[in-house]
């Protein structure tokens, strides 16, 4: 089993650990809580920065060992007068684990004393070791660079039980987070539409309501579009539908809808084979819905929620949807399978008209891994964004600045919508390379009905991105930091 993470909070008296973390700002030694510490060293503060050429500037640390009761790490925190960003708390966090995981330290005090250092910062800061902590290796039967056991960190702060609520709170979206990550990261032989669906069941136990879908329920709904790109695999679709009920009882609820393909072959129009293993992440839009309603209980957020998923895997076979076939969605739109590797859609189309028609949602904002083509317009760095309503997409982008989960807002206009036009159906479902995202985005406009709506194309962002302070896993759990700070800024109270 890999190493557990506690995180305690205690006050500035009594610190007392094999391994103490202070921080000293640029060009200055270290104040407040920080500064009694270096002073049980007896050590001279400008003699010892200058041999080892510490400045404090960001990512320097000075290591200072058999001093007192144990190892001394100073880190340096940057210029004393600048302002950090909200979510740099969370970065540095990441950055402190990482030290603490090259130590090899097993118990761990880290004074957190200066301007700014309020308990949501400090909340933020835990995050950041858990979310650095986090590895997938449940199927590794090696891990060598592992510490001998659990890793145990104290922060001391001003404040312990306000930062205890703070950090208590901020953990919940942690957990959402961890738990898409696992999802992304889970083989497809392991996790199918099934397992997914049994996944998100276990959400009951924090109040969440679950019901499951199976094809023939399906069926009578009239999905026809979800179920032609399950209809190649073995493995029956099923829809799975999450409700947090913690605002007042009849109120609108918010809306979250999520891709679920567990496996992405592309079915009849098969995909090359070159990296087709990371097509287990195509879930990507799902995993971040089930780990928000995960954030959302957690917390007790005091507003309704509901997260609905499309689960299916897309194979092909004898009886698989070809290109050329015609299939008719919940709406009562047809549709032109024009390339069934253009499935997402598909089953976001059945999924949007069901959640739209059943809740009658405040909005409705879906997530997707739709389109490699947002991964040539933006790359890794930021999510497009698609929406029908102004002030929900500047909610998101706000949101997303302060989540560092980015968005960039794309274009929607009827000389696209124009595009998806079929000869032979109402639309089609894929008109090629030409601005390949847009259309699939106006093509989900088709079933939002004229609810607030937003689409995030996560395809650059859910997997498969460079290693960053808070994450050194393959998937990154995008999405559920994000949206849990639009509901927590603008929908809450």
């Amino acid at each position: 089993m890999p190493n557990k993470l506690s995180i305690q909070t205690a006050a500035f008296a009594g610190v007392s650990a094999p391994l103490t973390i202070i921080y000293a700002a640029e060009g200055q030694a270290p104040t407040g809580a920080a500064a009694a510490i270096w002073s049980a060293t007896s050590l001279d503060w400008h003699t010892v920065s200058a041999s080892a050429a510490f400045k404090g500037k960001q990512g320097q640390a000075l290591d200072i060992i058999g001093q007192g009761a144990g190892r001394l790490i100073v880190l340096g925190k940057g210029k004393a007068d600048e302002k950090a960003p909200f979510n740099a708390w969370t970065d540095r966090g990441g950055s402190l684990f990482a030290k603490i995981a090259a130590a090899r330290a097993e118990s761990v005090a880290v004074i957190v004393d200066e301007p700014g250092a309020t308990p949501a910062a400090i909340a933020e800061l835990a995050a950041g070791l858990r979310l650095r902590h986090y590895k997938f290796d449940k199927y590794k039967t090696v891990r060598p660079d592992e510490p001998a056991g659990d890793i145990a960190i104290t922060l001391h702060v001003a404040d312990p039980t306000a930062t205890d609520t703070a950090i208590a709170n901020r953990g919940a979206v942690v957990e959402g987070t961890l738990l898409a990550r696992d999802l992304i990261n889970e083989p497809a032989n392991v996790l199918g539409p099934v397992e997914f669906a049994a996944r998100a069941a276990e959400l009951s136990a924090l109040g969440v309501d679950v019901e499951i879908l199976e094809p023939a329920e399906l069926e009578k709904l009239g999905m026809g579009s979800l179920l032609c790109v399950a209809q190649g695999s073995d493995r029956p679709a099923r829809l799975v539908v999450m409700q947090w009920r913690g605002g007042d009882v009849g109120a609108a609820p918010l809306a979250f809808v999520g891709k679920g393909v567990v496996f992405d072959t592309g079915g009849i129009s098969i995909k090359p084979a070159a990296s087709m293993e990371e097509m287990k992440g195509d879930m990507g839009g799902a995993a971040a819905v089930t780990g928000l309603m995960r954030a959302l209980a957690g917390r007790k957020a005091p507003v309704n929620a509901v997260g609905v998923i499309g689960l299916v895997e897309n194979m092909p076979s004898g009886n698989a949807v070809r290109p050329g076939d015609i299939v008719t969605a919940m709406s009562g739109t047809t549709i032109e399978v024009i390339n069934t590797d253009a499935e997402g859609r598909l089953v976001l189309a059945d999924a949007l008209w069901y959640t739209q028609d059943r809740f009658k949602p405040r909005f409705m904002i879906n997530l997707a891994t739709l389109t490699g083509a947002v991964i040539v317009a933006l790359g890794h760095e930021h999510a497009g964004l698609f929406s029908n309503n102004d002030e929900l997409a500047i909610q998101l982008l706000n949101a997303g600045l302060t989540a560092n989960e980015k968005l960039w807002r794309m274009p929607l206009s009827p000389a696209y919508d124009k595009l998806i036009e079929s000869k032979f159906a109402d639309i089609r479902n894929s008109v090629g390379r030409p601005a390949g995202s847009i259309t699939a985005a106006q093509f989900l406009q088709r079933f939002v009905n004229n609810v607030p709506w937003a689409h995030l194309d996560i395809a650059g962002t859910a997997f498969g991105t460079s290693a960053t302070e808070i994450n050194a896993s393959w998937s990154a759990g995008f999405g559920v930091a994000l949206l849990d700070r639009l509901v927590r800024d603008y929908y809450q109270g």
